[in-house]
C-alpha cells in the first residue's frame, strides 16, 4: 500500500517549485493565484529568493505547502495515496492533496497559521532542542522536572524528540538530558516554541479561521499528529488540526501505525527528503522516493 508523506518547515530550498511552474499551465495558474491571494510574490521568492528570505515563517510555511499540493496535483492519476501523512505545516498539505480542503482555503489557513505562530514567538523568549540517543519516556520524564514551560514537541523517529519551550528551561533540560546520557542536546535556530503551550494565543486565533472552513471527508485517511491514527470524518479532522499548535506532533508513532495499517511504499511529496530519512530510521525495510512528475 502506498503512504504519501508530506514535509513542513525546514525542508525548503531557493529554485523550489520552479520545474512544476515550467511544467504545466495549470502549474503555473496556481502559483499565481497563492500570488494574489497572499498580497506578495511567494513564487519569485520560492524560484530566486536567498535561504534567509525563504526562513521567514511568513514565508516557509506557504512556500512548502504550495511546492508539496502543486506536485500532487501535477502527478494526476498517479497520485493514488491508500492513507496520507503530513509533518506539522505538512498536514494540511495532505488534507488539501487528499480533497478535504480547497487549494484557496488551505492556503490561506497556511498564511494565517504562519503569521499567528510568528506573533506568538514574539510573545515570549522561547526555542526548541533537538534531543539525540535517548528514550522518548526518559526525556518526557526529565522536561516534567524543569522548572518552567518545556515539553515534548516532535516524535521524528526513534532516538530522535524536539523539546519545545521557553529558553531558559529549554537550557536546563538541555543540560540534565546531557547529563543523564543524551547523545546531543541541541538547540535549534527556531525563533519560537512551537507545539508548546505557548503557542496558546496562535491556537486561539487559527481555531476560528479552521471552524469557518468547509472539510469534507478526505479520498484516504489522513494521519493526524495530535492522534497518530487515519482520520476521514471532518468535525474530527478540524478538532485535531485545532489542537496541533500546541500539542506534539506524533510522527514516530504516526510511521509505526501506518505500517502497522499495511503501509509498504512511502512516496514524499514536497522539498527535500527528510521524512524518507525518518522512514528509513523506523525500518530501513521499507521503500521510500520522492513524488515526481
Amino acid at each position: 500500500m502506498k503512504a504519501y508523506v508530506f514535509p513542513g518547515q525546514g525542508a525548503q530550498f531557493s529554485g523550489m517549485g520552479k520545474d512544476l511552474y515550467d511544467y504545466s499551465a495549470e502549474a503555473k495558474r496556481h502559483f499565481e493565484m497563492a500570488n494574489e491571494i497572499l498580497g506578495f510574490e511567494i513564487s519569485k521568492i520560492m524560484f530566486e529568493g536567498s535561504d534567509e528570505e525563504l526562513k521567514q515563517t511568513n514565508v516557509t510555511q506557504p512556500a512548502i505547502f504550495l511546492h508539496s499540493v502543486i506536485l500532487a496535483q501535477a502527478l494526476g492519476d498517479n497520485f493514488k495515496p491508500a492513507m496520507a501523512a503530513g509533518h506539522s505545516l505538512g498536514e494540511f498539505s495532505a488534507l488539501v492533496a487528499c480533497g478535504a480542503m480547497n487549494f484557496q482555503d488551505g492556503l490561506k489557513l497556511v498564511s494565517q497559521r504562519a503569521n499567528a505562530m510568528q506573533k506568538a514567538c514574539e510573545a515570549v523568549p522561547s526555542t526548541m532542542a533537538a534531543v539525540l540517543g535517548m528514550e522518548d519516556a526518559d526525556v518526557e520524564r526529565i522536561c516534567a522536572e524543569v522548572d518552567g514551560v518545556v515539553v515534548a514537541a516532535n516524535y521524528n523517529c526513534p532516538g530522535q524528540l524536539v523539546i519545545s519551550g521557553e529558553i531558559k528551561a529549554i537550557d536546563e533540560a538541555c543540560e540534565r538530558l546531557t547529563a543523564a546520557g543524551a547523545k546531543r542536546a541541541l538547540k535549534l535556530p527556531v525563533g519560537g516554541a512551537f507545539h508548546s503551550p505557548l503557542m496558546e494565543p496562535a491556537r486561539e486565533e487559527l481555531a476560528k479561521a479552521i471552524e469557518s472552513t468547509e472539510i469534507k471527508s478526505p479520498i484516504c485517511p489522513v494521519y493526524q499528529n495530535v492522534v497518530a491514527i487515519g482520520v476521514s470524518d471532518p468535525a474530527a479532522i478540524k478538532s485535531n488540526l485545532i489542537e496541533q499548535l500546541t500539542a506534539p506532533v506524533r510522527w514516530t508513532q504516526t510511521m509505526h501505525q501506518m505500517i502497522a495499517d499495511g503501509a509498504s511504499k512511502f512516496i514524499e511529496v514536497g522539498p527535500g527528503k527528510v521524512l524518507q530519512g525518518l522512514v528509513k530510521k523506523v525500518d530501513r525495510a521499507f521503500e521510500t522516493e520522492s513524488a515526481a512528475v
